[in-house]
């Protein structure tokens, strides 16, 4: 492998050039392919990205507030909400980033190398990065992490799914030989090619741990790589980070990284009702917000705070477990009611109902025209009379469809889109609203739910996650062999044209066996007082810790 261009960065600016992918795809594709975002600007003909020196100066010091739900900590390779990600982030960093742009930039690596047909990559990590307990972090640190990431014994451990091509199908381990240092690079051998590999590094569950890591003991031994440290973390209250001046942050002087200037952050858990956020704007309780959505979005603006706003594939979905049993009778394992519940689904008046218009439709299969291997169907069918009908022919007219949704402003207003909807079509419903501790402890087992999903940057890795046969995240039970192998083939495809046309089979079969009802693309939206820096909506959610500060 040789630093040149990847042989598919050329066919990726001409799919730009064409007008086939937009300026996030390519950058996503071509950064992923290991070009930095400057030189793949420069081959898509775009304009160069703005210079670090273009954010606003910050002063040194202070504490920043963040309205943030804090939930218990755990295992990091199995976190499932990025709330949690974004308050080990003050110590525990990523080997990639990804950026508001879509673009991938190194993170504790320096760059990579990416073979012709993905099946091999090489790892340069970077150098001067130390632990915060003085250690040098190495390429054998790197090495290490796929261990630790592909061990699929772990419950609940969704790295192993995302970096499966590591992973022998046997031990359910890394596989032996797939992983070695060469002269302080680690090469990576996969088993099958995958060309998602290096996107699914910066997902919030890749967070780098040290040797002889211990969850139990992450808060009072917090060994990491970043600029800060935790002084306390209460779930469902607050979480403060200090700011470790003991340690000599590996990315103080580099442009577009540091300095690191805040002593303090705090995040304060103030509940899911977006009526108490905009409150505690009112009452001077906090800098930023983790979010905002609905009316209260125009509520903040008035106050005179900043709006950060970003458009994703972030999303909801009321989805049937068809593994689960109600009264002895599995109603979500008959494709005739699922199929129902996409009919009697009009998406429009749920994107209006659920989230006040501030998104774009969606057609029921989980891949968003923003991601560069989307295909497109056509809009979701609408017929509530064939949906009555259809449920009559199954044998629940008499059923009462429970959905159960989160107590917030998006899942709790959705669900009740939903259940108004299904009433219209003659069918049987009514929505259980649960408190967010009662709601995530269980969310993948209810029969029958609404549930956020979050942006990545690839509609693949959404389906690797969520609709494989056992996956970690598959909350539908959905398991389809022709599911398995087509997804199993759109992972070895590093030009996003080629997987787009395996993407349209993957699609199409959620569509065709009514896996979910997915009504809409969520533009995600972000207030903060004026004077903070670095606070823009992320269409990950993530917070860049380091990059917070008060303009000078």
């Amino acid at each position: 492998m040789s630093r040149t261009p990847h042989p598919h960065a050329r066919t990726l600016a001409r799919a730009l050039d064409r007008g086939h992918l937009s300026r996030r795809e390519f950058l996503t594709e071509a950064t992923a392919l290991g070009l930095s975002a400057t030189a793949a600007a420069a081959l898509g003909g775009l304009p160069l990205p703005a210079a670090a020196a273009a954010q606003r100066e910050r002063r040194p010091g202070g504490t920043l507030r963040i309205q943030q739900e804090v939930r218990a900590l755990k295992d990091p390779r199995t976190f499932d909400w990025s709330e949690i990600a974004n308050v080990t982030r003050g110590w525990l960093e990523y080997l990639v980033e990804y950026r508001r742009d879509g673009s991938l930039r190194g993170m504790l690596l320096d760059s990579w190398e990416v073979n012709e047909d993905a099946s091999e990559y090489l790892l340069v990590p970077r150098a001067g990065v130390t632990w915060n307990d003085g250690t040098p972090f190495t390429a054998e640190d790197v090495a290490r992490m796929f261990d630790y990431w592909c061990d699929a014994e772990v419950e609940g451990n969704v790295m192993a799914e995302s970096l499966s091509s590591l992973v022998d199908p046997d031990t359910r381990r890394l596989r032996a030989g797939a992983v070695s240092v060469e002269d302080g690079r680690v090469r990576l051998r996969l088993l099958r090619p995958d060309a998602t590999l290096v996107v699914a590094l910066s997902d919030y569950p890749a967070a780098v741990v040290p040797p002889g890591f211990d969850p139990a003991t992450m808060l009072e031994a917090p060994v990491g790589t970043g600029p800060f440290l935790p002084e306390s973390v209460t779930p469902g209250s607050g979480a403060v980070l200090v700011r470790n001046d003991a340690h000599a942050w590996w990315g103080a002087d580099l442009p577009g990284w540091g300095p690191v200037t805040l002593d303090r952050i705090e995040f304060v858990d103030i509940g899911t009702d977006p009526a108490s956020w905009v409150a505690a704007i009112e009452t001077g309780r906090v800098d930023m917000l983790y979010e905002n959505v609905g009316r209260f979005i125009d509520a903040a603006d008035a106050l005179g705070w900043e709006k950060s706003e970003v458009q994703t594939s972030a999303t909801v979905v009321l989805r049937g477990n068809q593994e689960a049993e109600v009264d002895g009778r599995r109603p979500y394992a008959d494709q005739r009611v699922r199929q129902a519940l996409v009919l009697a689904t009009d998406n429009a008046i749920c994107l209006e109902l659920g989230y006040g218009g501030r998104g774009t439709l969606a057609a029921n299969d989980h891949v968003a025209p923003i991601q560069p291997d989307h295909a497109d169907l056509g809009p979701a069918p609408f017929d509530p009379d064939r949906a009555a009908a259809l449920i009559e022919e199954a044998g629940y007219s008499d059923f009462t469809h429970e959905i159960v949704t989160l107590d917030d402003g998006v899942a709790r207003r959705t669900g009740e889109a939903f259940e108004a909807l299904l009433l219209d079509a003659g069918i049987r419903a009514r929505q259980t609203i649960l408190p967010g501790f009662r709601f995530w402890s269980e969310w993948m087992s209810y029969p029958l739910s609404v549930t956020e999903w979050n942006h990545r940057p690839l509609g693949v890795q959404t389906m690797a996650l969520a609709y494989r046969t056992g996956a970690v995240w598959n909350e539908t039970g959905y398991a389809n062999p022709a599911f398995d192998a087509a997804l199993a083939e759109a992972l070895t495809l590093s030009d996003p044209a080629e997987r787009s046309r395996i993407m349209a089979r993957l699609q199409g079969l959620l569509r065709e066996d009514a896996v979910i009802v997915q009504p809409y693309w969520r533009s995600l939206y972000r207030h903060f007082r004026p004077e903070v820096v670095g606070a823009e909506m992320h269409p990950s959610f993530e917070i860049h810790l380091y990059a917070l500060g008060f303009a000078a």
